[in-house]
């Protein structure tokens, strides 16, 4: 019983990485509704910007989180101006090209700056762990699953409290009835764009001190993170969190359980056993 409490306790905690990777991810498609497959290469480069400053600059993760991101919400407001805004009217399937295209570019990119090297942030804070009784946490895990938690709150208050929250909302739900009421919709575009960007560059400091940084690190997380979309439902804020908890616990699990290389096969299962059974998610759509 104490090994299933353990895996349990880890899998939440792992789950809230994942929560902030799908909350901008949600976030993006909820507003823009747009696939965004270039969310995993804007995770990689933070992740790179955040070892640059630890590595020379002495700037511990926790604290470079904070410039990350706002260069990360800086990156995806100009994607979203520059290469999706002039596609809002195509087919969906180009838009998806063009982030992929994005992708691509960040990918190649990396490699050419960074090589294939595994790099890792000169940290201690956030690799020790604590022991609670009989069980034992990771405190950069921990420390990442409270900042979820407390992100989690804040977009909820920021979505329901504020002028640009609720214009957020009307536009998701509906773009041209938001436009006639005189919400700007390519400003809030932009917007929506660059919070999620900014979600994975806050993910990118809290990842660091735990995983190493190299060109493809962002895909394992964002392949997650579409699973953790449309398990709780495609542009739902509380489906992302709560289907992050679920495939969190799900993955150290199977990894004790199956065997550890079988573990993305189980949560791929339940990926393609929800698009069959309730394509519209725990949650449903909309951005709540």
């Amino acid at each position: 019983m104490d090994i299933l409490i353990q895996l349990i306790i880890n899998g939440l905690l792992l789950g809230g990485a994942y929560a902030i990777i799908s909350l901008g991810l949600t976030l993006i498609f909820g507003v823009v509704r747009v696939v965004n497959f270039a969310h995993g290469e804007f995770l990689m480069i933070g992740m790179y910007l955040v070892y640059l400053a630890a590595s020379h600059f002495g700037i511990h993760p926790y604290v470079g989180l904070v410039p990350v991101a706002l260069i990360l919400f800086a990156l995806g407001a100009a994607t979203q101006r520059l290469v999706i805004q002039p596609l809002l009217n195509a087919d969906e399937h180009i838009q998806i090209f063009a982030t992929v295209g994005i992708s691509t570019i960040l990918l190649n990119l990396a490699l050419v700056v960074f090589g294939a090297n595994v790099l890792r942030a000169p940290v201690e804070l956030g690799t020790d762990s604590i022991s609670v009784g009989n069980y034992a946490m990771v405190t950069g895990q921990l420390i990442t699953f409270l900042a979820a938690l407390v992100l989690a709150v804040l977009l909820h208050l920021f979505m329901h409290r504020t002028y640009l929250g609720r214009a957020l909302r009307a536009v998701a739900q509906h773009r041209y009835a938001a436009m006639l009421m005189g919400v700007n919709v390519k400003a809030v575009y932009v917007l929506a764009f660059g919070l999620g960007t900014a979600f994975v560059g806050i993910a990118a400091g809290l990842l660091a001190p735990q995983y190493p940084v190299f060109p493809t690190v962002g895909t394992y997380f964002v392949l997650t993170a579409f699973v953790i979309v449309v398990l709780g439902g495609m542009g739902s804020l509380y489906g992302a969190v709560a289907g992050s908890m679920i495939i969190g616990v799900v993955d150290t699990l199977a990894g004790y359980y199956i065997a550890p290389d079988l573990k993305e096969v189980v949560y791929f299962g339940i990926f393609l056993l929800i698009l069959v059974l309730r394509p519209t998610g725990l949650f449903g759509v909309g951005t709540e």
